[in-house]
């Protein structure tokens, strides 16, 4: 069971790593390609869509739409376009619509007519060559919304901040764990150190008693030697004497 708990804690530990790595990577690749005409990542521009204009047929708000670099004069009515808006109600913003036909500006310059799908309402100014900024290949949902989000206090906090606190704070009680799991050992060797030396001492003065009473021993039979030896040594003497 608990050797279960372990893996299921390190598979944790490791998607919540990844997903901390992810937030930041994908943060980073955000920041510096998003609505930027001049950045691109593999060859795509990545914008985020803001209004519904094309939602009734191709993508819808809060989407991420991809486009590539293309020559205007190959384009064709019925393509999708990025381009940066000359319109009085959305200047300099990047709009993603759909080539209602092929025409000239008043300066006699080539450009579209585009329109939402949506609403199905020509754009105010003809978009000229320099102002396209590429062609629409495709669009992930909802994924211009999430780095919106991100992008807030709270999305910050959720997304980012609370995975790497999580990541601390089980790195800090593996830590403690660790600090114990050493106290513990360390104290179990010095009480094994400390038996070890109470039983030697023990040994010692086993063997110093067992020397001592051997000493006694000998002693004592030192003592009954020299006894007999008197003894034997006062018989000869009254023999004498007779």
């Amino acid at each position: 069971m608990k050797k279960k708990l372990t893996i299921i804690k390190n598979i944790f530990v490791w998607l919540m790593v990844a997903l901390a790595v992810c937030m930041m990577i994908f943060t980073i690749v955000a920041v510096n390609t998003f609505d930027r005409s001049d950045r691109s990542l593999f060859g795509y521009k990545a914008f985020i869509v803001l209004t519904d204009s094309m939602s009734k047929t191709d993508f819808s708000a809060g989407d991420l739409v991809l486009i590539k670099d293309v020559d205007p004069s190959t384009l064709k009515e019925g393509d999708i376009i990025s381009y940066t808006s000359q319109n009085t109600s959305n200047y300099g913003e990047t709009v993603t619509h759909k080539i209602r036909k092929l025409t000239t500006d008043a300066q006699g310059e080539p450009g579209f007519i585009t329109y939402g799908t949506t609403t199905d309402t020509d754009d105010e100014i003809v978009v000229t060559y320099p102002y396209v900024l590429g062609k629409y290949q495709t669009h992930i949902p909802k994924v211009g919304t999430f780095f919106q989000f991100l992008k807030t206090t709270p999305g910050y906090i959720v997304c980012i901040l609370i995975p790497f606190l999580i990541l601390i704070l089980m790195q800090g009680i593996d830590c403690v764990k660790l600090f114990r799991r050493y106290k513990k050992e360390q104290i179990e060797q010095m009480n094994e150190e400390r038996a070890k030396i109470e039983e030697e001492r023990a040994e010692a003065q086993k063997m110093m008693a067992e020397l001592m009473a051997l000493k006694a021993q000998l002693a004592s039979q030192q003592a009954e030697k020299n006894t007999a030896n008197d003894d034997t040594a006062n018989d000869t003497s009254a023999s004498n004497g007779e």
